[in-house]
């Protein structure tokens, strides 16, 4: 008789939520070992990394330095950047930038430049140092990757899938060290719940723009990973630090339409209606300085003056520049009617960036075993309390590698197969008015009283709105079937719930929290960690 080696179980799929830039990256990385199912609640076309203008950061020019990009990036960060995180990034910049180039992103060339790519500059930034696809980076970026990700036969895309809460040692019953052991997801087109074992789950799942009335963010921004961890107990940290950014296009046809700011990098010009330039009552840096400090003198121009916007003139560029480097722009606001070769731009401030997120380290892990986080619901350190422009696609590619190195180092067959969604108890809702309500009070509140400028009265009054809306949205959650609208409101209220805990904390103004209460800046400071009360994992 002669002895059969015994085979070793396949690994079980990682699944991995979210199909953005950071999503697609890990998924790349992983197929060729592991198989991979990546979750987009809406189409896999929707997400941040698509509407992302600007570029990418890639320390590549013979000016530059990986020593200029981290005191840029501690500079933006105001002090709360984690300067290993920073160089460990800015290290692999290039590395990333050059991936990127093999998958057939189609940059801008540049004959002359490094790479054979044209290199912009951004506020915050000491040199040109941005790849970009002309005005449409994220775009060009994300049609690639996502084209590479449905070729390969290793992974498989669900559309219109939507994770409700992560699967750990709590819903199998075990007294073992917690550990995530897949997710719950709904099918939104046929209503039904599945269970998804995974040998690794990874929240890509993006930010949390759309807990605020006005954003740049699309419609999948409802903080779903950053909820999900902090229900399963993991830290969540830097809520406070919502970046706004300076301009969005004023149009009541395009509400969160990015005026990019590689535009204020060419040399753009903030103006007041009257033409005045205000920026140099601000920052010596004009239209060049960080992100926070362009949009609180937005805004304070605004209130000073009784405006709705302020312009930003390209005008003097000329018609043939726009027209090549800025292409989008030129036609999406032309289409509006507005030519920006002879007219200025309406623009106002607008959430842009969630800073804060889910405690990762350099390779994605979170507080809980088989559960990861990269992209923009991560907290890695990096944006400390403002990010430099085109940092967050540069952190998507470097730590989505690290994360999947760490995923194929670790990863294990899924545990037995965890108990199936249980809904016996609940029934169709019979309207929908309430979510809608709900929905529409938490936004306006977060922008009136957690916005660009705070104080602890208004900050308190949130939280003890907030509180009242969970109630609410948890005794509806406990009584009728999940929909989309549904998980999506009852994410953003734990966010919503996280930045003002996050901002009450905070005793001081730095980078993007501005407190009328709190006004000094700190000699020294640290970042706002929030622990769960109680771990459910």
């Amino acid at each position: 008789m002669t002895a059969t080696a015994a085979v070793a179980p396949a690994p079980s799929p990682v699944v991995i939520i979210g199909a953005g830039l950071a999503g697609l990256t890990v998924a790349l990385h992983l197929a060729d070992k592991l198989p991979v199912i990546v979750l987009a609640k809406r189409e896999l076309t929707e997400s941040a990394t698509a509407w992302a203008q600007g570029g990418i950061v890639g320390v590549l020019g013979s000016d530059d330095s990986i020593d200029s990009h981290v005191r840029d990036t501690q500079d933006a960060g105001a002090g709360l950047v984690d300067e290993a995180t920073a160089r460990f990034i800015a290290e692999r910049s290039a590395q990333a930038v050059e991936w990127l180039v093999q998958q057939g992103v189609p940059f801008t060339p540049d004959d002359d430049g490094p790479l054979g790519l044209h290199l912009t500059r951004e506020g915050g930034h000491a040199v040109r140092r941005i790849a970009h696809a002309a005005d449409a980076t994220g775009k060009a970026i994300h049609d690639q990757l996502l084209a590479a990700a449905k070729a390969h036969p290793n992974i498989s895309l669900r559309e219109r899938w939507m994770a409700l809460d992560l699967i750990t040692s709590r819903h199998l019953q075990r007294s073992e060290q917690p550990r995530c052991y897949g997710v719950y997801a709904l099918d939104i087109d046929s209503r039904k719940v599945e269970t998804l074992a995974a040998s690794a789950v990874v929240l890509a799942t993006g930010g949390a723009g759309k807990v605020y009335r006005y954003t740049t963010n699309p419609d999948t921004s409802t903080g779903d990973g950053i909820a999900m961890a902090w229900r399963a107990g993991c830290r969540v940290a830097n809520m406070e630090f919502i970046q706004f950014h300076p301009t969005c296009l004023y149009h009541p046809q395009e509400r969160s339409f990015l005026i990019t700011e590689a535009l204020r990098g060419e040399g753009a010009y903030l103006k007041l209606p009257d033409g005045t330039r205000f920026m140099a009552a601000h920052d010596e840096r004009l239209e060049l300085a960080p992100r926070d400090i362009v949009a609180r003198a937005i805004d304070f121009e605004m209130k000073k003056h009784g405006v709705d916007h302020v312009w930003l003139d390209a005008t003097h560029l000329g018609e043939a520049f726009l027209k090549e480097h800025f292409p989008t722009i030129h036609a999406r606001c032309l289409k509006l009617g507005i030519d920006i070769a002879q007219q200025p731009i309406p623009v106002v401030p607008a959430v842009h960036f969630t800073c804060g997120g889910v405690v990762t380290d350099l390779r994605g892990r979170c507080d809980l075993p088989g559960l990861y986080a990269v992209g923009e619901t991560s907290y890695t350190g990096l944006h400390g309390a403002n990010r430099l422009a085109s940092n967050s696609l540069l952190e998507c590619v470097v730590l989505g590698q690290t994360c999947a190195d760490d995923i194929m180092a670790e990863a294990k067959p899924a545990a037995a197969m965890p108990p199936a969604w249980d809904e016996s108890q609940v029934e169709d809702a019979d309207e929908q008015v309430v979510i809608a309500h709900n929905w529409d009070e938490l936004r306006l509140l977060m922008w009136n009283y957690v916005g660009i400028v705070r104080t602890t009265k208004r900050l308190e009054r949130a939280l003890h709105r907030i509180s009242l809306l969970r109630s609410e949205i948890d005794d509806y959650y406990a009584n009728f079937r999940v929909t989309r609208d549904l998980l999506e409101l009852r994410n953003l209220v734990d966010c919503a719930e996280l930045i003002v805990r996050s901002a009450l904390l905070r005793h001081e103004s730095r980078g993007l929290h501005y407190s009328r209460d709190y006004p000094d800046t700190l000699p020294a400071s640290f970042p706002t960690v929030l622990i769960a009360e109680r771990r459910r994992a």
